[in-house]
């Protein structure tokens, strides 16, 4: 593999950080983060030790903070003990939080709900209770395969309060992913719901348990616990499922958290790999939690008073991190949501940010996006029409935000006062990494920034050497940090060949390609493997998406390389505009607009030998764009990879057109 990617975007827009912020963050100013920055460096283990003595609650203290004998299988605070859900629910029973919301739920069809922590702590107890009442303890796997619910937090934090080793299997997979991952993990229960609801539409769930259970090698699970969501007809096996309700009922509202080690299995989330089994990411107990905590406190720079909103699902880490875990340790309000942002109509989440008074607000760039061509061609649904004062912090998270995307939510959904978190960080890394802090950091559209304390990023060549900064390489992670991966399940050779490539001197490497500028700000070029390798010039995927979607035309972009005799590589653009599908004449006139611009923009060794136009992209119901399905159409291969977990699989035939 070779690092010299080339960076050929220039952003040179610089928005510092506002003083109101600046005056009231956890981490005010540049110097209190350099503070911080220097006492990690200085005595990493004091650091780490600091946090976690002063922000969890242990069971049992732990005397060593790192243990570093079998690196890369880093153990931290290894001879503690503690109870992840204790540390989230029972802190908050003696103080004033207990009485306050916890989660506000609202359903696609606009119905809300509301549990405050006190209530919250009973149902996970309740929960808990049956659960144990069946038989199920410390160490046993659960899949869990849920819509959005508070249901899902519930179920999430009852296995936590066990011991139970939780899996969650988003609820757009399909029976065969599930399947997958039930037999892989070892599950011996399954919680799920009848059906879930998106965009008005119900989708069974159950049906897709039973489907996977009954394709043999899942004769482990012993129970399939199902929340009646919807009342929708599912089969049933006696002995075998039960009703949610049925095994909280009657069930004491208390039940003792079970302690478990520092280092004890919080969850396993297979992440989506192009080829080849599901690849199930371990993450820890005590060191998940703490990062996940402190990004919370200093990334969001969290307050009492905060209604907060992350949009993911819990299928996803981000669901995990910034739903379940980190924001109800530290006692916050906020708001989970089952729907989709265009249901009924694109200002559902402008009309919910109004209606909940949120006051951060965190969402995918594939969002914004699409949010923009939308309220662009329909005002009555712009952001401009709705009150979104209550917000002083917005974020993005999942894939680069590219500077248009970027200016568009300052200037219309932040209104110019409120700092744009671009945080970059991976199922892997458990929390933030690298991230703007609200009472630090200057913003510049399109760069994640700088790192967090305690994390130790660099951008390096193939012999782990630094890069100077303007030029390309690998993201790597210098040092363990305590919400890192610990292992791939069942494959500890594959986790340390993919992560800790002994060519790049035991460094953590994340997969991304990237640049520092001369301000040591990290800019993201893309996936390693989304590099484009065109007449010898290596260009990050990334960088050709902004040019394109910088463009008034362009509503959304997606960039990947197909073979070509002549440069190598060639770069094929599939390109979504802010107007109707142009066909025929129009459509090569506009695709000849498009290659200028990039031309111009970036220089003319970037510019696109095809563009396709298409309705939409190809998305995972999560809005991730599947980049692996747009190579092999590029190619003019037939797709033959499962496309069930696609919100539209039609979009793949539209999308074949070159021109």
């Amino acid at each position: 593999m070779s690092s010299e990617i080339e960076s050929v975007l220039v952003e040179n827009r610089v928005f510092p950080p506002f003083a109101n912020l600046v005056k009231e963050a956890a981490i005010s100013g540049m110097q209190a983060y350099r503070d911080l920055c220097a006492e990690a460096e200085r005595a990493p283990d004091e650091f780490w030790g600091r946090l976690a003595r002063e922000n969890l609650r242990w069971h049992k203290p732990f005397t060593q903070v790192l243990d570093e004998s079998e690196a890369p299988f880093y153990r931290w605070f290894g001879d503690g003990e503690l109870n992840i859900s204790a540390n989230c629910l029972d802190k908050h029973l003696d103080t004033p939080t207990a009485n306050k919301t916890a989660l506000i739920f609202e359903s696609d069809d606009g119905k809300v709900s509301k549990v405050t922590y006190k209530e919250l702590h009973a149902r996970v107890c309740e929960l808990a209770n049956g659960l144990k009442a069946l038989g199920h303890s410390k160490g046993e796997r659960a899949i869990l395969y849920m819509p959005m619910s508070i249901e899902a937090v519930v179920a999430m934090q009852a296995c936590a309060r066990l011991g139970i080793i939780h899996s969650v299997v988003f609820g757009g997979f399909s029976s065969k992913s599930l399947h997958e991952r039930t037999i892989d993990v070892g599950a011996t229960l399954v919680i799920t719901a009848d059906e879930q609801v998106r965009g008005g539409k119900t989708i069974p769930l159950k049906n897709a348990v039973d489907e996977a259970l009954d394709a043999g090698g899942c004769e482990a699970v012993r129970h399939v616990v199902v929340y009646r969501r919807t009342g929708g007809q599912v089969a049933w096996k006696e002995g075998r499922d039960l009703w949610l309700h049925d095994v909280c009922a009657n069930q004491p509202p208390v039940c003792e958290p079970v302690p478990v080690n520092a280092e004890h299995p919080l969850f396993i989330l297979y992440t989506s790999g192009s080829t080849g089994r599901p690849k199930g990411v371990q993450h820890s107990s005590a060191g998940y939690l703490l990062w996940s905590l402190m990004t919370v406190k200093w990334t969001f720079d969290a307050k009492d008073s905060d209604v907060f909103w992350c949009t993911a699902d819990v299928g996803w880490v981000t669901g995990h991190t910034y739903i379940t875990y980190g924001p109800l340790a530290a006692g916050l309000t906020q708001v989970v949501f089952e729907g989709v942002p265009t249901y009924p109509n694109a200002g559902r989440f402008w009309e919910m940010i109004q209606r909940h008074k949120v006051t951060v607000f965190y969402t995918a760039p594939t969002a914004i996006r699409s949010l923009t061509k939308a309220a662009e061609s329909n005002p009555d649904i712009h952001p401009r029409r709705y009150d979104l004062n209550s917000l002083r912090i917005i974020g993005s998270v999942g894939e680069p935000i590219n500077p248009e995307a970027w200016m568009w939510y300052y200037t219309h959904v932040g209104r110019e006062r409120c700092p744009v978190l671009d945080t970059w960080w991976q199922t892997e890394t458990g929390a933030h990494m690298i991230t703007p802090l609200p009472g630090v950091t200057p913003l510049k559209p399109g760069s994640c920034t700088l790192p967090l304390p305690g994390i130790s990023m660099a951008v390096v060549d193939e012999a782990g050497e630094d890069v100077e900064h303007g030029k390309g390489g690998f993201l790597v992670a210098k040092r363990p940090w305590p919400a890192m991966i610990r292992t791939i399940w069942g494959d500890p050779e594959r986790f340390k060949s993919a992560y800790f490539p002994p060519e790049l001197k035991g460094y953590y490497l994340a997969g991304d390609g990237a640049q520092r500028d001369q301000d040591g700000y990290f800019w993201i070029m893309g996936r390693i493997d989304d590099v484009l390798n065109v007449s010898g010039h290596r260009l990050g995927t990334m960088e050709v998406e902004s040019a394109l979607v910088s463009h008034e035309l362009v509503a959304e972009a997606a960039v990947v390389g197909r073979p070509d005799a002549t440069t190598g590589e060639a770069v094929v653009a599939f390109v979504v505009l802010n107007r109707s599908l142009p066909e025929g004449d129009d459509a090569v006139a506009i695709a000849k607009q498009l290659r200028d611009w990039v031309a111009k923009e970036i220089g003319p060794i970037a510019k696109p030998k095809d563009i396709r136009f298409g309705e939409n992209l190809p998305k995972t119901r999560s809005g991730k764009i599947m980049r692996r399905l747009l190579r092999v159409v590029a190619k003019g291969e037939q797709v033959t990879q499962d496309v069930s977990t696609l919100e539209n699989p039609g979009i793949l035939d539209q999308l074949s057109q070159a021109h």
